[in-house]
């Protein structure tokens, strides 16, 4: 009896002994998982100003409306939320919370929406994102050039409760990373200013015009014969880009005997994909973004999503 009593009090020494050891063990990794998290939280909050931008496009109407002054910054907010809401189908609410357009005078036709709710101190840091939207406007991410037609909707911010934490030098940095980091994920395209050619020829030379404005990537708009005269009027469309030179080859396909006139007429898209680095051809967006960043002095690369997106 007393050996049988020994050791049942052994093995509950030992039982206790190795459940005080797995509480030492267990409460040791929950409070390393406690400090670590409390860590994670504070990188996440402190160390950066976080954001949720979604971004879209305002449309070619739109556009064309804010280039001709129909729909303008200094309009009265209420005015111009109507015209928004019942011509361009804009929400009520987003159509007179408009921060900012884009950089003036060939940017001005973008955008950012305030579309948040219930967000503490965000009217306190507009100032600092209406100046980053600016920057970004008149020096877009791709090859350096302005943006057109795009509209970037603030949903949700996560700001530091300390002031001296919203400063311009901590909310600009962070925006216009945003900003880049929404337009890479938003598909953007590439456009080119297009003008608008007037061409009187004769009927008999009509052909030298057609057979020129296919090599230069133009295209007919419309065409109309002058009763009374041997003489066509033929309007078409022709990119900027492809503009050098076109005169003398269309005198050179047609005699001499047509005469041109040249005027800016719209924006267009340009074919390919911008960040589609397999495509070879010299008149796509791709091979024209890396000329112009060659051009200007800027890294042989466009930035990728992944270079802004949050590891955290």
């Amino acid at each position: 009896v007393s050996t049988q009593s020994t050791w049942k009090q052994w093995y509950q020494r030992r039982v206790h002994g190795k459940q005080w050891y797995q509480r030492r063990v267990h409460g040791k990794q929950w409070y390393q998982r406690r400090v670590h998290g409390k860590q994670w939280y504070q990188r996440r909050v402190h160390g950066k100003q976080w954001y949720q931008r979604r971004v879209h496009g305002l449309g070619e109407e739109l556009c064309q409306a804010i280039d001709q002054g129909d729909i303008s910054p200094t309009q009265d907010f209420k005015i111009r939320g109507r015209t928004l809401a019942d011509d361009y189908d804009w929400d009520i609410g987003e159509a007179r919370k408009i921060w900012t357009f884009g950089c003036p005078p060939d940017a001005l036709g973008n955008m950012v929406v305030d579309c948040a709710k219930g967000v503490q101190f965000l009217n306190e840091i507009k100032d600092h994102v209406v100046n980053a939207f600016m920057n970004f406007t008149g020096e877009g991410p791709l090859c350096g050039d302005v943006l057109r037609g795009c509209r970037f909707n603030i949903d949700d911010v996560t700001l530091h409760a300390d002031t001296i934490h919203r400063g311009a030098g901590q909310i600009m940095p962070a925006a216009r990373k945003v900003f880049i980091a929404c337009l890479l994920a938003g598909t953007p395209k590439l456009m080119e200013p297009y003008y608008i050619v007037d061409i009187i020829v004769p009927t008999m030379a009509v052909s030298g015009v057609y057979s020129t404005l296919n090599a230069r990537r133009g295209e007919v708009h419309s065409m109309e014969e002058r009763p009374g005269t041997p003489l066509t009027q033929i309007k078409g469309y022709l990119p900027v880009l492809e503009s050098f030179g076109f005169v003398a080859l269309l005198r050179k396909n047609t005699g001499g005997q047509a005469f041109p006139q040249l005027k800016f007429s719209h924006w267009g898209l340009m074919n390919g994909d911008p960040m589609d680095e397999e495509d070879t051809k010299e008149s796509n967006a791709y091979q024209q973004i890396m000329s112009s960043r060659k051009r200007k002095g800027l890294k042989m690369a466009i930035p990728k999503f992944a270079d802004y997106y949050d590891r955290i």
